[in-house]
């Protein structure tokens, strides 16, 4: 079993999106206070974890990914002491709590930004954030860099000047060559520390450092609009993924390891996978989210290949490898799952989830089958809030509620993240289904009330007690155990340590391996002995000398 020091290598760490988890002062947002009250459930679930996404002071631009003040709560979601009673409360329960950093950008309405805009051109004040004149005389973007929301990533100001902004404008990106810049954030990271957090998520590990070398250069017609890098940049693309990044990676590890006991440090990185594993060399950070199941294709073959390669890069560093089947920014895995080969997710999104339509029951099958494959890998599993109640995509929202930025900056060419949001209902009764006392800051649909955590707490066969009943067995597993694949056709077929995990991802039944009584089935198996359906995963108590190799 892993040490104190290492306890994160094969924790089960729970994703809680603040607004959206629990409303504790009856205003329609979720908030600390909201959290700290549900708390239990997590526990009760068996993870080891949660990660709180930003809960600082911010506008809201971008759902509190903006941050004006990096060492304050915003009112929205309580006060420093909610914070101190939620961290002293999951503590009490044994939860460790990683909270979000966001070092790319800040809020626009941060001091520094705002001493910024009231600062000439070429000020010390300017020079922490990256700001340009603008090509033909000033009218034009210094660049034609693209916003990850869409437009333009520069804004031009007053007096003639463009910053950049690799998101939205209300948050420009920093200047992280200045020193002042690496300075405050470290200063940051220690005023967390010493209230106590056990770790950091860092936004966009792989940005930060940038090529402002004059001239700028263009990227061409072809850019892609988004944070996920492909290859063939090997560390020189302008903005994603720079080697420079990788210096700023260390300082921030030498800071976290100046505490005890140990604290973790995670990067959301998309980079390419290859280049992914860099990110967590020995003195940089301890984990990088694995987003390779996001976009693996449901079959034997696919599934595999992902997990040999993110087992083989995790070993070519030490780290343990982490799992991701869902998170606050992707089509929830209860419907992507369901998708067919070839859809376009933003398209699916505009058309409502009726092109094509998702077949609900299959959907959750398949979803009940992945959780049992994701859990039984090595390494750390990241779960996001809802997927234990099997909560799908809610992707016909009406546009006149959508809150994303996305959805603006895009033009409506993306219908954005919101669906993926929508406050989780933990009763049965209507019209908040338990998340608080005023009408939620999303609309949930009619179907959440019997996927409530009420109603499925008492469901034997519920997606709330399969993953409550994979967590304690996974238990049994000690940490950095090989995996070792079995002979099979068709199936995904391995064990982990005293653990034996088989899915059929197929579209027909296939042989199940051996006929003692499995532990755990993700969906009934039927009456015939000796099948294994499709989109069904079985775990086994492994026999040693049964067929491993």
């Amino acid at each position: 079993m892993p040490t104190p020091s290492t306890w994160w290598r094969n924790a089960v760490v729970y994703e809680i999106y603040v607004r959206s988890f629990a409303d504790g002062n009856g205003d329609g947002v979720g908030d600390l206070p909201g959290v700290t009250a549900r708390l239990d459930h997590i526990a009760d679930l068996g993870a080891d974890a949660v990660w709180l996404t930003p809960f600082y002071r911010s506008p809201m631009a971008d759902a509190g990914y903006d941050v004006a003040d990096p060492r304050d709560v915003d009112p929205l979601f309580g006060t420093l002491a909610d914070f101190d009673a939620l961290l002293a409360r999951a503590h009490d329960l044994g939860l460790r709590v990683i909270i979000d950093m966001v070092p790319n950008h800040t809020s626009a309405q941060h001091r520094w930004f705002q001493e910024a805009l009231a600062a000439p051109p070429g000020s010390p004040a300017r020079a922490r954030y990256v700001f340009r004149d603008g090509r033909d005389g000033g009218a034009l973007p210094p660049t034609d860099w693209q916003s990850v929301f869409g437009g333009p990533a520069w804004e031009r100001v007053p007096d003639g000047q463009w910053y950049l902004h690799l998101f939205a404008p209300e948050q420009p990106d920093l200047d992280w060559s200045h020193p002042e810049v690496a300075a405050e954030f470290h200063d940051t990271l220690r005023f967390w520390l010493d209230r106590g957090v056990d770790g950091f998520r860092f936004d966009v590990a792989h940005g930060m450092a940038k090529d402002l070398t004059e001239p700028l250069r263009d990227l061409g017609p072809h850019q892609v609009h988004h944070s996920i890098v492909g290859d063939g940049w090997e560390g020189g693309h302008p903005f994603w993924d720079r080697e420079e990044v990788h210096g700023l990676l260390r300082g921030f590890r030498e800071t976290v390891d100046a505490y005890a006991p140990a604290r973790v440090t995670v990067a959301e990185s998309w980079a390419a996978l290859e280049r992914r594993s860099l990110y967590t060399r020995p003195d940089e950070l301890h984990q990088a989210f694995n987003f390779d199941f996001l976009t693996a294709a449901w079959d034997p073959a696919a599934l595999r290949a992902t997990i040999d390669r993110s087992l083989a890069l995790a070993r070519s560093t030490g780290a343990a490898p982490t799992w991701v089947l869902s998170n606050h920014d992707v089509i929830r895995h209860a419907s992507r799952l369901q998708l067919p080969p070839g859809t376009d997710p933003e398209a699916w999104l505009l058309s409502g989830g009726a092109e094509p339509v998702v077949d609900a029951g299959a959907a959750l099958r398949r979803a009940r089958a992945a959780a049992l494959l994701l859990l039984a890998l090595p390494g750390a599993a990241y779960l996001y809030q809802g997927e234990e109640l099997g909560l799908p995509e809610v992707a016909d929202l009406p546009d006149d509620v959508l809150c994303d930025p996305v959805r603006r900056r895009s033009g409506g060419r993306r219908k954005g993240r919101d669906g993926c949001r929508v406050p989780l209902p933990w009763s049965t009764e209507a019209p908040s289904y338990g998340f608080g006392t005023a009408e939620p800051w999303l609309p949930q649909p009619g179907s959440f009330g019997a996927l409530s955590a009420a109603a499925q707490r008492a469901d034997r066969d519920s997606v709330l007690n399969l993953y409550r009943t994979a967590l304690r067995i996974r238990r049994t597993v000690p940490a950095d155990t090989e995996l070792l694949w079995n002979s099979g056709t068709g199936t995904l077929d391995f064990t982990v340590g005293p653990l034996r995990c088989v899915l059929n991802p197929g579209h027909e039944p296939v042989p199940l391996p051996e006929a003692a009584a499995p532990l755990l089935v993700s969906s009934p198996l039927p009456s015939t002995a000796g099948a294994l359906p499709p989109d069904t995963a079985v775990w086994y108590a492994h026999r040693p000398g049964s067929g491993a190799g």
